[in-house]
């Protein structure tokens, strides 16, 4: 699944806004289909009122595809079946390119993307990154201002009471920096733990993790965003991982930088995902497929639902759509 690396290139109109102003130390109705069985092929959803009609006798294809990594693309272990990557080998072949979308950090993701032979442009940290792994090079890269990153901590807590947080740091060399009593939810990720929560703040980040020690991650999510409207995106992108990211900033907004370096756009691409973050790019996609392992948020925004990760859902949508 090799691609050509891209060349960086100004950012598009819909980049998001500006953080809010900082003090000298601070930073810079569908009709929905049921899943079917466990093994099932894809089923048919509606049609999204932006999709482009299909040729008179043709099928409808898709000049990109944009899959998110964990619950999606990946199996277990981080693993890539032989089936989805003979089938974005397919793909590839029909001369459509393949952006992966993914939560992680570029620090997160960069071996993993090496260990996969990915070579193309990757958007990370859940849109605020944008990433040519075949050059290494960090081609766009938004950050969360600390002081109003601290402040909507704050006003979560006074919500909700304590709450454990840890911070991605901007850069392709940023670490995860987790105070005491934050778990990461995905063991694999590497992350340094600190001694107390000031240390977070020590560099530029570009998104906050927020965990709660009793509230499910659908109340924990639902609070933050109640309370935070105005200072930051609050997203949902897996078990134990509430994020705050900065404000305007979503995997559609990094998707559409991305999809511009290729010469690409929403109406040129079909979307993968599972989770709650994965909402605005199948929204801002011609065509948004949720996997069958997908949270109920995602499922009723989604144009098809295809069957999970661990089934090669990708897998099928690309072989129908692309054989």
């Amino acid at each position: 699944m090799a691609l050509p690396s891209a060349q960086p290139s100004p950012a598009p109109a819909e980049a998001p806004p500006p953080p809010p102003a900082r003090p000298p130390q601070a930073d810079p109705p569908p009709v929905l289909a049921q899943p079917g069985p466990p093994g099932a092929d894809s089923v048919a959803r509606r049609a999204p009122a932006h999709e482009r009609r299909r040729p008179p006798g043709g099928r409808r294809t898709y000049g990109l595809v944009a899959t998110d990594l964990d619950g999606t693309l990946l199996r277990a272990g981080d693993r890539v079946s032989a089936r989805t990557r003979a089938a974005l080998e397919l793909a590839r072949g029909a001369g459509a390119r393949h952006i992966v979308v993914t939560g992680r950090p570029v620090p997160g993701v960069r071996g993993l993307l090496e260990e996969l032979g990915y070579e193309g442009i990757a958007v990370c940290g859940q849109g605020a990154q944008v990433y040519d792994a075949a050059s290494g090079l960090m081609l766009s890269a938004l950050t969360l201002d600390r002081e109003t990153a601290a402040i909507a901590l704050g006003k979560i807590e006074a919500e909700t009471g304590a709450l454990f947080a840890a911070v991605d740091q901007d850069g392709a060399d940023g670490h995860t920096l987790i105070e005491p009593g934050y778990r990461m939810a995905h063991p694999t990720l590497p992350a340094r733990r600190v001694p107390h929560r000031d240390a977070l703040w020590e560099r530029p980040i570009a998104k906050v993790l927020v965990r709660h020690p009793e509230l499910t991650d659908d109340q924990l999510t639902a609070t933050a965003r109640s309370v935070v409207d105005g200072l930051a995106t609050v997203t949902m992108a897996g078990p134990g991982t509430v994020e705050l990211q900065p404000l305007g900033v979503t995997k559609a907004t990094g998707l559409a930088r991305a999809a511009d370096l290729l010469g690409l756009g929403p109406a040129d691409t079909l979307a993968f995902g599972d989770m709650p973050n994965d909402v605005p790019m199948l929204q801002w996609a011609a065509h948004g497929v949720a996997m069958a392992n997908s949270h109920t948020e995602l499922l009723a925004v989604a144009d098809e639902i295809t069957s999970s990760n661990e089934e090669d859902g990708v897998a099928r949508v690309l072989e129908r759509v692309y054989g």
